[in-house]
């Protein structure tokens, strides 16, 4: 064996001890990171899909990432509308336009983002900012 590869397989060892121990000691736990992603990624406008696509892409389990969103659930009630409304204050749509109206342009904007119609069409139905306030807080119909 090559020094190199004696050298790597010890530094494997150190490795997943130092994993092992965090593993244990609390400071790697898949359900917290997945809950707090959840949440930070909800409140910044990301969908449902699109969170569980992030999770996904960072090894996080699949039952996993449905606590987490079930967690979402509890908190308001649908985070979709929540995040699509944190979307359009972003992407400054609906109530937050500048300018005049392009419908067909922000509900396809909605869409890339992975929001389905229903949720975009409720955001961009709100007269103001106010009312898109509102509807991020309520529960779903």
């Amino acid at each position: 064996m090559s020094p190199d590869a004696e050298t790597a397989r010890e530094w494997a060892g150190l490795v997943d001890a130092l994993v092992e121990r965090y593993r244990r000691s609390g400071l790697l736990d898949d359900r917290v990171y997945a809950a707090e992603r959840a949440q930070s990624l909800s409140r910044r406008g990301e969908s449902v899909f699109r969170i569980r696509a992030r999770l996904a892409a960072k090894g996080v389990d699949n039952s996993v990432t449905s606590e987490a969103l079930s967690g979402l659930r509890e908190e308001t009630g649908d985070p979709d509308l929540a995040a699509a409304c944190a979307f359009a204050r972003r992407r400054r749509l609906g109530p937050y336009r500048r300018g005049a109206a392009d419908t067909a342009r922000e509900l396809g904007a909605f869409a890339r983002a992975g929001f389905g119609r229903r949720v975009a069409t409720l955001v961009l139905g709100c007269a103001d900012i106010e009312a898109v306030e509102t509807l991020a807080r309520s529960e779903p119909d």
